[in-house]
């Protein structure tokens, strides 16, 4: 129980340290909300790199911490369910290399600044992939498993095509086609937001017993005793 309650309390602060966009409403970054990505803020060259970084940092490190804790208490759950713990672990992971392999300067605000770069760029889509990995994976689990994440079979299916469309609405400017990503990534970046409150919300509800064991356990053959 304990290690469920804190996996929920790290995915609720994700949620809204993964929305550190509503920062630059308060910090001078210079910044346009619906032009620029949100790493730019933590660009190499950018005067409040170091804030946005440890913020972006500290939210990597709850990820994963939720991910870990999920899927070292989960080993009696489906594969399904495990294989989502396991992405959500990746996510975080993911994350920290995407702070720590920045974008070289703002290509939204510097002329000349390229819109992309390979690691970065790489890290950004291999942390894409396993976000929507895990929203597959336990839509997945809480759709085909009677009782139990009722709320993520619910919502799941309708959070991850629009979380999808979003991100790819917001890659306009790696094809020559700036303006309005950033609206694109915050839509995308709420939906995130909502799917780790979603996920937190399922760890509290959920029965005593490890994460996910009491409603989404492996069918086991049922014994008898003979007399």
């Amino acid at each position: 129980m304990r290690r469920r309650i804190l996996s929920a309390a790290s995915l609720l602060a994700s949620a809204v340290l993964y929305n550190d966009w509503l920062l630059q409403l308060f910090v001078p970054t210079g910044l346009a909300q619906a032009d620029s990505y949100v790493s730019e803020a933590f660009a190499a060259d950018q005067p409040y790199r170091t804030l946005f970084a440890g913020v972006e940092l500290a939210c990597a490190a709850l990820i994963t911490a939720a991910g870990v804790l999920g899927m070292t208490s989960s080993h009696r759950a489906g594969t399904a369910l495990r294989t989502g713990w396991t992405a959500v672990t990746a996510i975080g992971l993911f994350s920290i290399a995407d702070v720590l392999l920045p974008m070289r300067c703002a290509p939204s605000r510097e002329s000349g600044c390229p819109p992309d770069n390979v690691w970065h760029t790489t890290t950004s889509a291999l942390v894409h992939l396993a976000l929507f990995a895990s929203m597959a994976l336990f839509t997945w689990a809480g759709r085909s498993r009677a009782g139990g994440w009722e709320l993520v079979g619910r919502w799941g299916p309708w959070l991850l095509p629009v979380s999808m469309a979003a991100a790819v609405s917001s890659v306009g400017p790696y094809f020559g086609h700036s303006g309005g990503q950033g609206i694109a990534q915050r839509i995308h970046l709420v939906t995130v937001g909502c799917w780790f409150a979603l996920l937190a919300v399922e760890l509290v509800r959920a029965k005593d017993g490890p994460a996910g064991t009491s409603t989404l356990t492996e069918s086991l053959p049922e014994t008898r005793t003979l007399t």
